[in-house]
């Protein structure tokens, strides 16, 4: 789901699994990738229409080049790679002696072609399976860690892949559908919105624990919280309306300065992907196009929308460590991608909806937590770099993967971002 532009994997820790439970968790991983790429046609994996977008064929390769490039490379003795030139065509930075260049536009490479690409995964897939039925003892331990981050990583992807895909096709004027309609995201009303309070106070925020942690998650930290309160659940597509309604796009004091000029440069007057017919809104979903069902949660809003939209409300976004305090005393159930539905459903009132539907923003800038350092075992892909100019997201989506999401994951993207499943969850001083 959940990263940037592709941008990698982010150094982790967690105990070390027995050989078959990561040759089971392996195979698991890599066959849903391959299965959500299975309704495309082959013109579909080409595409890239924004440079936030990767092609589904870069996504099918970057992610064998991981399990090549950190674990077949420096641990099985007889593997031989598949081509010479892929550790550097599907890496996700380049280097030419040894210095930083522009990478390739990847929506401009034909070649290699899908089945190529197919082919290379079936040929990383037979050496990650040889390695892990025999690791070598001395390096059993180090290679379990790093499949784990590399199965992390890859469920990253298939967010993406999810995100990418919804891009590539409804930029189509065809508008066509991902898959079949199935009908599964037609939901009842939402609940009505209350308010939770809770009492501030000093709290513990970041992961803790032996579980799996991506390196931004941590360290654990202490923090003051005011009392404060926040929304039962997301803002829904009626609510937004209302703010759309009343001349929210046309209003400059509810914007930031940046977000108004994001406003009139690109035309917004409603979120990605919605478009009037017969005076009536509609959107594009991965079942095609569908009108908007005003009772699910508003999606694909920026952090601009959100915060006007808050403004416009007289309340703003949460903090991410309120949202955090809150959301952990909650199990990580929802609506994700294991569903099927891959579209926000409406809350139903059991739970608050913290979990899954969409990524919430939060009004928290994306930086490093107190005593954080990159990890020195991070394999050169890491989250420290990319700790500036962005805002943090709490909570997953409806397109990531199930297990993947915990209190202390801190998704994050560029405030004018709106390709991915963000929504809008109203915040209040106590």
């Amino acid at each position: 789901m959940s990263t940037p532009r592709a941008a990698g994997a982010r150094a982790g820790a967690g105990p070390a699994a027995a050989p078959a439970e990561l040759i089971h968790a392996y195979r698991d991983v890599r066959a849903t990738t391959a299965a959500l790429c299975a309704p495309l046609a082959v013109e579909d994996t080409v595409v890239q229409t924004m440079p936030d977008v990767s092609p589904p064929k870069w996504h099918l390769a970057h992610t064998s080049w991981f399990f090549e490039n950190f674990l077949l490379a420096p641990y099985a003795a007889s593997y031989q790679r598949f081509h010479p030139r892929y550790g550097y065509l599907f890496n996700s930075y380049y280097e030419r002696v040894g210095r930083p260049f522009p990478r390739p536009q990847r929506g401009l490479l034909s070649r290699p072609t899908l089945d190529e690409v197919m082919a290379y995964r079936a040929h990383v897939d037979a050496g990650m399976t040889e390695l892990l039925s025999a690791p070598p003892a001395e390096a059993a331990e180090e290679i379990a860690r790093r499949v784990t981050l590399g199965l992390n990583h890859e469920q990253q992807h298939q967010e993406l892949l999810y995100t990418d895909i919804k891009h590539i096709l409804g930029m189509n004027p065809l508008r066509p559908p991902y898959r079949a309609e199935r009908g599964e995201t037609a939901g009842g009303p939402a609940a009505p919105l209350r308010w939770l309070d809770y009492p501030g106070g000093l709290q513990t925020v970041g992961a803790t624990g032996a579980g799996f942690a991506f390196d931004n998650e941590g360290p654990a930290h202490r923090v003051y919280l005011a009392p404060y309160r926040l929304a039962s659940r997301p803002v829904t597509c009626r609510e937004y309306l209302a703010f759309m309604q009343d001349g929210g796009y046309r209003e400059p004091a509810h914007w930031l300065a940046e977000g108004w000029n994001a406003v009139r440069s690109h035309g917004w007057e409603a979120p990605l992907y919605w478009e009037q017919r017969d005076g009536a809104w509609w959107h594009y979903t991965l079942g095609g196009m569908r009108p908007v069902d005003p009772e699910a949660p508003v999606c694909h809003v920026s952090y601009f929308e959100a915060d006007a939209y808050a403004r416009w409300a007289d309340k703003r976004l949460p903090a991410e460590a309120e949202w955090e305090v809150a959301a952990r005393a909650e199990p990580p159930r929802g609506n994700f991608a294991a569903s099927a539905r891959l579209h926000p459903r409406a809350a139903s009132g059991q739970g608050h909806q913290f979990y899954g539907d969409v990524w919430e923003w939060t009004q928290s800038a994306y930086g490093a937590y107190p005593g954080y350092r990159p990890n020195a075992n991070a394999l050169g892909e890491y989250n420290g770099k990319f700790m500036c100019g962005q805002f943090v997201l709490r909570g997953g989506s409806c397109v990531t993967a199930a297990g993947h999401v915990r209190a202390s994951y801190r998704n994050f993207f560029y405030p004018g971002d709106r390709w991915q499943f963000s929504g809008i969850r109203l915040a209040d001083d106590a």
